[in-house]
């Protein structure tokens, strides 16, 4: 487990009033997790000896095995699905086909959890429209579609939470940038559009605008050849470069950051952008995504300050120009901070703790389907 799958796992236990028993693997060989760690998960959940009360999986599980390998055990305890991602939906780069294979590992353990846990809504809405593409691949008589109602019956959407009050122990120090200084804090992925973003960045420079960046984000995995040539041509201009394995440093970074962009094509949630923006960070995003969810409406193109939508490529080019020129300011931080600020922990954990004492307190059915004709 990696990433923010670990922050939410680390921030639960933590935060919650309630007993917390981890049972995790690495973030490495996703596809062979999906597959097999069911087997290394029951294993490993044979060392919890006390009595469980809710089992809280993610979505890279695969519940049907889990449930099975540890048949009796876990038979009569309530099960929550935190959907922090699904295979239907998941961008795929180009030229790779999408493996159904763990669609249908997602869709059968929806299907047995007694609650899922979707982290925006623009994620639940998109999982929901993908189901019946998917199953009226499978013959007629085996399509069951009538499962995508019971789905939707039991999905609940809850934002995950984000350590935001960690951030406040750095102050800002943007008022001293000799350039403006642009940050790019997210995964350095296809899904994200690196290369709209540094064809961005080359078009304001070429058109003679200053800025510097810092091109930080998990690059762990993924080393696109974008960020290659941004360091060849803006080296000297470039303040970070690469992964922050150091908190305190990202921090840092965020709070001298003054814009943050993304260009990604999907968005299951945005942690990072949430985290830049609640440290100062104009941003700067396409308009829809989790993105509209999230800002609220009188900021998306405020009239005395820079727009935060964008929805072609030139209107981002526009709007970035607006801002290094000075002709549109940076939203205030105390503006930024209201977007976001209820998703710290010491909001949020009410509302995940009183979610899992009624999952925990509600009856199991017999069978998950229950209620289908």
């Amino acid at each position: 487990m990696g990433g923010y799958h670990k922050a939410f796992l680390r921030g639960l236990e933590k935060n919650s009033k309630h007993s917390l028993y981890s049972v995790t693997m690495s973030d490495r060989y996703w596809k062979w997790q999906m597959h097999g760690g069911s087997l290394t998960l029951a294993r490993n959940s044979e060392s919890i000896q006390v009595p469980i009360d809710l089992i809280l999986a993610s979505s890279m599980t695969d519940l049907s095995a889990f449930i099975a390998l540890t048949n009796p055990r876990f038979a009569h305890t309530p099960i929550a699905l935190y959907m922090h991602e699904n295979q239907l939906t998941q961008p795929l780069p180009e030229n790779e086909t999408r493996d159904w294979t763990y669609c249908y590992i997602n869709y059968l353990s929806a299907l047995l959890a007694d609650r899922l846990i979707f982290s925006s809504k623009f994620h639940f809405d998109s999982f929901i429209e993908a189901l019946p593409d998917f199953l009226t691949r499978f013959p007629k008589n085996h399509q069951h579609l009538d499962t995508i109602e019971l789905i939707q019956k039991k999905s609940t959407i809850l934002h995950p939470a984000i350590d935001l009050k960690a951030f406040d122990n750095q102050k800002d120090t943007r008022s001293q940038n000799k350039n403006p200084v642009i940050v790019w804090n997210q995964r350095w992925s296809f899904d994200k559009d690196p290369a709209l973003f540094f064809r961005m960045m080359n078009r304001l420079d070429d058109a003679g605008y200053r800025f510097d960046l810092i091109l930080a984000g998990d690059n762990r995995h993924d080393k696109p050849a974008e960020f290659e040539k941004a360091w060849n041509r803006y080296g000297h201009r470039i303040i970070h470069y690469g992964y922050v394995e150091d908190f305190e440093i990202y921090s840092k970074l965020l709070h001298q950051a003054d814009i943050v962009v993304s260009t990604a094509q999907y968005e299951f949630f945005c942690a990072a952008i949430m985290e830049a923006i609640y440290c100062g960070c104009h941003p700067v995003l396409p308009d829809g995504l989790t993105y509209t969810e999230l800002i609220p409406e009188h900021l998306r193109h405020p009239l005395l300050h820079a727009p935060v939508f964008f929805e072609t490529e030139d209107e981002l080019f526009h709007v970035l120009r607006s801002i290094l020129k000075g002709d549109a300011k940076p939203l205030p931080k105390a503006s930024l901070q209201g977007i976001n600020k209820h998703l710290d922990w010491g909001v949020m954990i009410h509302k995940y703790d009183t979610l899992f004492e009624e999952i925990a307190a509600s009856k199991k059915e017999i069978s998950p389907l229950s209620g289908l004709q």
